[in-house]
């Protein structure tokens, strides 16, 4: 079962809050980081991006970028931009995004269930990003972004969550730049949090990664590292927990994510759309962007034309938790046996979309010349995604896209 528990966060007052609460340091560059920040002492991209205080082009993993991320974040320390809470203690983050709102519980949840697989994945890490990571966790002594985790609804949860959110003002309500609501409560009652704590550890078998795989295997690994370095370990220390935002599975929404190619393979149009009809329906929809309306439909943009391709029955195992994602029938009938893209990770004549830019990215991609042809694909469900999890499954690369992400700096956990 799922352990959990509170902690004395580290927050921002109410005034700064929407100055100082920054987008993950993981959807933005270097370069958008510095135009998000400008004018704006208070944001923490001065923490989890800090090369944007040092001079352009300067390596973000150079010895000189972490020595300023810890004096940025001791700064913020310092002028009580960040105050940390005197009790331990739960909080409550909903975020809105068109009409729709998903209420997570923050909370501190514990590194042996990540190593014991009780806290369950779906997508490969790589190293080098981990150790990224684990650098900022080891220098700052502190998770200073949550990873966001989903877990099997509970009414129990939930009746907590509405008695709070309907009988307590927020502690932070503000809407963001990119028009998505942030609403935050404290809680503060100490037998709700010892609810809290019990429910999940009789209620809930496992949490499951949605989103910040690499940032989930930082704090596990770092708090495994101070574990064993600790000859006094008592298994009570804060290092032994790591900050995450668990939401349930029946409030969260995946939405797709799409693929963008850099020519055919030595195929013309006409060659590409004869071999496609060996495995799809391709049907021509013309200019107006068209979106997949189902599993196993993709939409392809190439010369100016819309293209509907279904999978022909045959040709995919919906019984295989692997074999049904779209993303694996993409993969396998096009990129790889057409277009000769053995390898996502690896190979440089794919690029990824997030859903979140609309497919008139994909259109503005291949308008331009940069790419030859884009391939849109139906949203993979939270269903899919736990069913993968569960069967120690993992997904292909780029398959998953959770929105609204997560704002940092809302609450902080400090290891120490």
């Amino acid at each position: 079962m799922a352990i959990v528990k509170p902690f004395k966060g580290l927050r921002p007052p109410k005034e700064i809050v929407k100055q100082l609460a920054s987008r993950p340091y993981d959807v933005l560059n270097s370069a958008e980081a510095r135009i998000e920040a400008a004018g704006n002492p208070y944001s923490l991209l001065r923490v989890t991006k800090a090369e944007i205080d040092l001079p352009e082009g300067i390596d973000e993993h150079s010895q000189e970028v972490y020595d300023k991320v810890v004096e940025n974040f001791n700064l913020f320390k310092n002028n009580q931009w960040l105050v940390q809470d005197q009790d331990e203690k739960f909080y409550i983050y909903a975020q809105t995004m068109d009409g729709r709102t998903q209420y997570g519980i923050v909370a501190c949840t514990h590194i042996d269930d990540y190593l014991n697989n009780n806290i369950k994945k779906h997508e490969l890490t790589r190293k080098d990003k981990e150790e990224d990571r684990m650098i900022h966790v080891r220098i700052t002594n502190a998770n200073v972004e949550p990873v966001f985790f989903s877990y099997p609804a509970n009414p129990k949860i939930d009746a907590i969550v509405n008695q709070i959110i309907n009988n307590q003002k927020p502690e932070y309500d503000f809407i963001a730049d990119e028009g998505f609501g942030h609403t935050f409560w404290v809680i503060n009652d100490p037998a709700i949090n010892a609810e809290i704590v019990e429910i999940f550890r009789k209620e809930i078998p496992y949490l499951y990664v949605a989103d910040g795989h690499h940032r989930t295997a930082a704090a596990a690994l770092v708090g495994s590292e101070k574990r064993n370095a600790n000859p006094d370990h008592n298994g009570k220390e804060e290092y032994n927990y790591f900050m995450s935002v668990i939401f349930p599975d029946n409030q969260l929404k995946i939405i797709d994510y799409n693929r963008v190619i850099k020519d055919l393979n030595g195929h013309s149009k006409e060659e590409l759309i004869a071999l496609l009809e060996e495995t799809f329906v391709v049907e021509n929809m013309g200019s107006d962007i068209y979106t997949p309306a189902q599993l196993h439909e993709f939409s392809m943009y190439i010369d100016g034309n819309w293209y509907k391709l279904t999978a022909k029955p045959g040709t995919f195992n919906d019984a295989d938790p692997i074999g049904v994602l779209d993303v694996t029938i993409l993969s396998n009938l096009v990129l790889d046996k057409i277009l000769g893209i053995k390898d996502l990770r690896t190979d440089k004549r794919i690029d990824f979309v997030g859903g979140i830019r609309g497919l008139g990215e994909l259109k503005r991609r291949v308008d331009n010349g940069e790419m030859k042809v884009a391939f849109a694909l139906y949203p993979v469900s939270m269903k899919q995604l736990i069913d993968i999890a569960d069967t120690g499954n993992i997904m292909p690369p780029k398959t998953t896209w959770f929105e609204p992400k997560l704002r940092s700096g809302l609450v902080i956990h400090e290891l120490a």
